[in-house]
């Protein structure tokens, strides 16, 4: 019974395994940095993550707000969370935009993507 009523529920609001929820996410000692890194990890994602996928489903991309707890060892955190089907274009977006990140001098921010992730803390 708990099964039925929690794939409902998941099919509803487009939860694992009717979709792939997919957080990126930001960690820094410099806040302002952190976000404009996120804000403009957004933008690209808005510009090149608005295709459809294979499901005709389009990707939800969420604005770029801190992390359920924001400061971890003198540490920003902050996530862009995007709900869709994790497919091949999705995969090489996320790549190249990786790629391309790290060839920039960040300093001390990390980035981290999780595809499905166990917690969203």
């Amino acid at each position: 019974m708990f099964y039925d009523t929690e794939i409902l529920i998941r099919k509803q609001l487009k939860y694992p395994p009717f979709c792939d929820i997919i957080v990126i996410g930001f960690n820094g000692l410099n806040e302002k940095e952190l976000i404009d890194i996120s804000n403009r990890t957004y933008s690209y994602l808005k510009q090149n993550l608005n295709g459809e996928d294979e499901e005709n489903q389009k990707f939800k991309i969420f604005k770029p707000m801190p992390a359920p707890i924001d400061k971890i060892q003198n540490r920003y955190r902050y996530r862009i969370i995007i709900k869709g089907v994790m497919n091949k274009k999705a995969n090489e977006v996320l790549n190249n935009y990786l790629k391309e990140i790290y060839q920039k001098d960040l300093k001390d921010t990390r980035i981290s993507i999780d595809v499905n992730p166990n917690n969203m803390s």
